[in-house]
């Protein structure tokens, strides 16, 4: 597998060489995580296809494949964590100095047309999870909502139409004093 096999570009509608925009915590996420593949994981596999090889036929051993396939899974994601951090490029939230506006890492809290409320914070694409309310600041809502101010009407392109929805609320974090 090559370099160019792993998927480095970014998402559709993103200009190539766009700077992979994260928050500290989410870069200290990919860095823990590289740490622990490269001298955590890897060299427990690496002693693993060592032993297995020594037992003999290759062919045979499942040990021994599938401890090559999980390094080569390894690798792959190593190479991608690399090249990822190079191209990253930190944004503290709690540096922002205009807060009355919606910038990456704002926690944002909008209305909906059905009067329900929605939080969700901008982050980097490594770091989105909807289970934590996290979206990336190239998903649509959060392209809707970048630049925005509170109180601001927002018309929303949805899977099921258009929506018009409400920046009722902006916040970032604070410097610990």
């Amino acid at each position: 597998m090559s370099d160019e096999d792993d998927d480095d570009e970014g998402p559709p509608g993103v200009p190539a060489g766009t700077p992979f925009y994260m928050t500290p915590d989410g870069f200290a996420a990919l860095q823990a995580e590289l740490h622990e593949l490269w001298h955590g994981e890897r060299p427990k596999v690496t002693e693993i296809v060592s032993w297995a090889a020594a037992l003999g036929d290759r062919s045979e051993n499942a040990d021994y494949q599938y401890g090559k396939r999980r390094l080569r899974q390894i690798d792959s994601r190593v190479r991608f964590i690399r090249r990822r951090i190079a191209r990253s490029e930190v944004i503290d939230p709690r540096d922002q100095k205009r807060r009355d506006q919606i910038f990456f890492g704002a926690t944002v809290t909008y209305a909906r047309e059905d009067d329900s409320e929605v939080t969700v914070t901008i982050v980097g694409m490594e770091e989105a999870d909807a289970s934590l309310s996290r979206i990336s600041w190239v998903s649509p809502v959060a392209r809707a909502l970048l630049g925005k101010r509170q109180g601001d009407l927002i018309k929303l392109r949805t899977p099921s139409g258009v929506e018009e929805i409400e920046v009722m609320k902006i916040f970032y974090p604070e410097r610990d004093a």
